[in-house]
Parts: structure tokens; C-alpha cells; sequence
């Protein structure tokens, strides 16, 4: 190698050894196989050689440019592990020690409802029952009744997944509501039943009352000799003792779902005005609820001769804002510290009961 390309190398050699930062290093890079390096400027001489020369020294040239590429590469990531050491050592933190004062946390009102609608229906006997985010269409819906033209099922209103092997091909689904829960319980338990099926759910919309994740508690009673009065007196006590108006007023209106019969909406007395529950003369409509439908308790294996059953359905986030009066759902995914402190509970006081159940 000629005496200019080893002295390049060297002092090359010798710069990068001396870099201590991504800085230094850039430095050396740049002068070296930048547009304007010292390699690069070599490189650009080789068309004033003869075609003898000009070949041997162009050899020498890219064999050098590869070797001290390498180099810079090599040290450049050594640079890159000590800056990161560095930084891992200048920022460590001590996860045992104690927060500064005063650090408070607080229970997401969410959270709380579902503890609060938990400790209600389990005073009436009703365990919890859980069941998979993602569900086959079956589960979703076919087994409760809903034909294949409702509306829920079209992918405006559904998050559809890439099919399994086990579901014949058929895509499936987000749970829009818990309702699979239901089924599961009934294939897998034998009544009687009783369970709600807090959870997670999910529907293309999204505004200030609408998420496309949300949250939702079903209910489902099946035992023999069930009837609308049991129905009725289980939800109007619930509704009472959840927002602590012994005399709420309740209405039931009659209504569809493809998986109860008969199916009712259920009101609550409130004022629009003002919107103090239990106040005024309005009705605002707050749950879903019905007699399970005799296809879907044979579509689980019950007789509906000897079986009957009723379920209701509501919006965890909707009864959240009525009770603590929280204008927008959208808020409740934000994850503002502020919004947290004002509306969230303190993880010392648990959900309890006030006298009635």
C-alpha cells in the first residue's frame, strides 16, 4: 500500500480510538468517506492515472475503504453500548424506594362501578362469570337467536378477526356484548344459575356516549318456575340500591331482542332539566332485559319445558356517568391524572352496600 493510504489509515485508525462520543465519531466518518473525506478525495484523483496505474491504485483504494469502513462501523456501535450504559446508569431508579409525599392513587370509576354492581348482585346470590374477548360467531351470535340479516352483524357495527381452523372458515368476532358469557355458562354448568358477566366489549362507534371499546354487565338467572316478577324485582332493587334512591322510579317498557321473549326496556325516573336521578318527570332509559328465549336455551342444551330463565344487559360506563355525573365517555380512556383525582375513588374505601338488600 502506498505510503499516503497507510498514513490515512493510520491517522484514521488513531482518530476513531480517540472519539469518545457520537460526535468525535461523526467527525472521523465524515472526514474520511464523506463527499468531501479524505478517501473520498482519493478516490476522485484515479481518473487522472493512466489505465496501469489507475487500476492498481484503485484496488488498493476500495480495499482500504472496506477495512475502514468496518472500523468506523465497529466503533460507532461501541460508542452507541457505552452511551447506553451510561444512560442506564445515570437514570436507574430505585423501584423499593417510597413515593414522595404526597402521591395518592385512586380506584377508576369504572373499576369502582364494577366492584359496586359486584357486591349488589352478589348480595342477591349471583356469582361472577368471565369469558373470552374474542369469540366465534356462534357463541356472539347464532346461539342467542340472532339471524344471520341483523344489523349487528355487519362489519360496520363488528371488529371481524381472521377465522381458525376450528370455526369452519368463519371469521370471528369481537364480543359486542357479554352475552357469550351466557352461553358458555349454560353448555359448560348446570342450573340453576345465577351470574353477571362484567367485561369488556367492542363496536365500531365512537362519539362522547359511544367507544369503540367499552364495558358491559350482564346478567342471566335460569331455574324452574322463573318469571317476569322475579325479573322485575331483581333490577328495580338493583337500580335502587346502586344510586341510593330507596324510591326510585322504574318503568318497564316492552321492547325487542332476538335472544329474550318478551324483552323489555328499563326507564329510570329523572329530571332532563337538571339531571338529578330520581327527580322530575322524565324517564331516561337505562338497561335491557327479558325472558331468555326458548331457542336460546335449547340452542344449550335446556329444556325449555322444564327451564326458564331472564337476563339483562347494561352499559358499565353509562351507569358510571349518571352516578357521578361525568358529561363525556371518552374521558374515562384519556388517562388524565386530573380527571382521575376528581372523579376517581380512594383505594381505602371499598364498595359497599346501604341497607335495602
Amino acid at each position: 500500500m502506498a505510503d499516503d493510504l497507510e498514513t490515512l489509515k493510520n491517522d484514521t485508525l488513531t482518530a476513531l480510538a480517540a472519539a469518545t462520543d457520537q460526535g468525535a465519531w461523526d467527525s472521523v466518518r465524515v472526514g474520511t468517506l464523506g463527499k468531501s473525506g479524505a478517501l473520498t478525495g482519493l478516490l476522485k484523483q484515479l481518473g487522472k492515472l493512466d489505465p496501469q496505474e489507475r487500476r492498481e491504485r484503485g484496488q488498493a483504494l476500495n480495499r482500504l475503504r472496506d477495512e475502514l469502513t468496518v472500523a468506523i462501523e465497529a466503533r460507532g456501535r461501541e460508542l452507541e453500548e457505552e452511551a447506553l450504559q451510561a444512560r442506564l446508569t445515570s437514570e436507574r431508579v430505585d423501584v423499593t424506594m417510597p413515593a414522595p409525599l404526597p402521591v395518592t392513587g385512586a380506584i377508576h370509576p369504572i373499576s369502582r362501578t364494577i366492584e359496586e354492581m359486584t357486591a349488589i348482585f352478589g348480595a342477591m346470590g349471583f356469582a361472577v362469570a368471565e369469558g373470552p374477548d374474542i369469540e366465534s360467531q356462534w357463541h356472539n351470535f347464532s346461539a342467542l337467536n340472532t339471524p344471520d340479516h341483523h344489523p349487528a352483524r355487519t362489519e360496520h357495527d363488528t371488529f371481524y378477526l381472521p377465522a381458525k381452523g376450528g370455526d369452519g372458515g368463519e371469521p370471528r368476532v369481537l364480543r359486542t356484548q357479554t352475552s357469550g358469557v351466557q352461553i358458555r355458562t349454560m353448555l359448560t354448568q348446570e342450573p340453576p344459575l345465577r351470574i353477571i358477566a362484567p367485561g369488556r366489549t367492542y363496536r365500531a362507534d365512537h362519539d362522547a356516549t359511544h367507544s369503540p371499546m367499552f364495558h358491559q354487565c350482564e346478567g342471566l338467572v335460569v331455574d324452574r318456575n322463573i318469571t317476569l316478577g322475579h325479573l322485575k324485582g331483581c333490577l328495580i332493587e338493583f337500580l335502587r340500591v346502586f344510586f341510593d334512591k330507596p324510591n326510585l322510579p322504574v318503568r318497564f317498557r316492552a321492547s325487542y331482542f332476538p335472544f329474550t321473549e318478551p324483552s323489555m326496556e328499563v326507564d329510570i325516573g329523572w329530571s332532563k332539566a337538571s339531571g338529578e336521578i330520581g327527580g322530575g318527570s322524565d324517564w331516561l332509559e337505562v338497561l335491557g332485559s327479558g325472558m331468555v328465549h326458548p331457542r336460546v336455551l335449547a340452542n344449550c342444551g335446556l329444556d325449555p319445558s322444564e327451564w326458564q330463565g331472564f337476563a339483562f344487559g347494561m352499559g358499565i360506563e353509562r351507569l358510571a356517568m349518571l352516578k357521578n355525573g361525568i358529561p363525556d365517555l371518552r374521558s374515562f380512556y384519556e388517562s388524565d391524572l386530573r380527571w382521575l383525582r376528581h372523579y376517581g375513588f380512594s383505594a381505602f374505601s371499598p364498595a359497599t352496600l346501604t341497607e335495602g338488600v
